[in-house]
């Protein structure tokens, strides 16, 4: 028996389709949207993400954990965008989640699969993604901030990374560093945040996405064991998983729409007459969104696809995904008005989630980079 197969023996049922749905409804729901207002503020929401785990969330793009053996990218975007319709902090920290997991799965360490990925992918233990410098560093953007040295054991880490989220005591994140000495390379591990050495610090108070347990990390002699090393070589690694890891991004995008999308629908009995005078109106935000969707869940299908043509539409479908949430949560602004400037409103905390999805690595900017750099080649 292969070690897939010995996984996918133990690993419990995962709901799908409407059963796994109308559970993350119920949790947004009965959970979720009454913490919403308090996440959004500051309260990182472990209870969700917990339940969220255990209602299969998590699982559904892991074919070693999900009782199908297949990546069901799709599935884990619809969860996910759900989530983003009530609340995208929330629904951002799922994409970390995923993400994480996916770390994992794209490796060939059989030691961390069977350890570490089913505690991940059921929720009971939680993480972040770490990846925004590095990802800057290989786009020639910035330099890698965490070097290390190796020894017959490990490898051990120091310097440090700003702004990572989901975050807190004993969480899990992927690092990427940059080993110094004999056999200079970079190098993928999983690091846990209680590890001696590793210090966590918030340094700044954002205008929103206040409860996502975001951190400054901060190594200092941070021992990292060889079994927890999931890219070595990293190149050929980091080309497995970089389509799943954008492609996840978006189920934030298109719940943030979608919620826009309602809140200006839900005006249009007291204000139809006058908003019928804006721009990007409901009917036509709409059909920009099913568009989106539909040109997303074709590209899930085949996330290992080598063409560069097909990792330069992820790209363009990630950009586009950052483009069209700007402009709904633009809409919803003018279409509500000034109740939609309260304080407490949707429609003003929709607007911070949607530059969010913006700025995010790969932000706008980044993305543009990367897709000139592909054209120009």
């Amino acid at each position: 028996m292969t070690a897939v197969s010995q996984t996918l023996s133990s690993v419990p049922f995962a709901p799908e389709g409407e059963l796994l749905f109308n559970a993350i409804r119920d949790i947004v729901r009965d959970t979720l949207a009454p913490l919403t207002v308090k996440i959004d503020q500051g309260h990182y929401p472990a209870e969700v993400l917990r339940a969220l785990g255990e209602a299969g969330a998590f699982r559904q793009h892991l074919a070693t954990q999900n009782g199908r053996g297949e990546y069901d990218l799709v599935a884990a975007l619809k969860a996910m965008d759900i989530v983003s319709q009530e609340c995208m902090s929330t629904g951002f920290m799922m994409w970390a989640q995923d993400v994480v997991c996916w770390y994992i799965e794209m490796s060939d360490n059989d030691y961390l699969k069977q350890t570490l990925l089913p505690k991940l992918a059921s929720g009971e233990a939680l993480g972040g993604t770490a990846l925004s410098n590095p990802m800057k560093y290989l786009a020639g953007i910035e330099p890698l901030l965490v070097t290390a040295t190796e020894t017959e054991e490990g490898f051990i880490l120091n310097g440090s990374l700003p702004w990572i989220s989901n975050l807190g005591p004993d969480h899990w994140f992927g690092s990427i560093f940059k080993v110094i000495g004999d056999h200079p390379r970079d190098v993928m591990a999983m690091v846990n945040t209680s590890w001696p050495g590793l210090e966590l610090k918030q340094l700044a108070k954002f205008c929103g996405m206040e409860g996502t347990g975001t951190y400054a990390l901060f190594f200092k002699d941070v021992f990292v064991p060889k079994n927890h090393v999931v890219g070595d070589p990293l190149t050929p690694y980091l080309k497995k998983m970089k389509a799943g890891f954008i492609l996840l991004q978006t189920g934030m995008a298109t719940g943030v729409i979608e919620s826009c999308i309602r809140l200006c629908e839900d005006v249009e009995p007291k204000l139809g007459h006058v908003n019928c005078f804006l721009d990007d109106r409901p009917d036509e935000l709409r059909v920009e969104l099913e568009d989106a969707r539909e040109a997303i869940a074709g590209l899930c299908e085949d996330p290992f696809n080598p063409d560069p043509e097909y990792i330069r539409t992820v790209l363009e479908a990630r950009l586009l995904g950052g483009e069209l949430v700007l402009k709904a949560a633009n809409s919803a602004m003018l279409h509500t008005g000034a109740n939609g400037y309260l304080h407490d409103a949707p429609a003003q905390r929709k607007l911070r989630e949607a530059y969010f999805v913006a700025i995010v690595t790969p932000a706008t900017k980044h993305l543009r980079k990367e897709i000139d750099a592909m054209a120009s080649a």
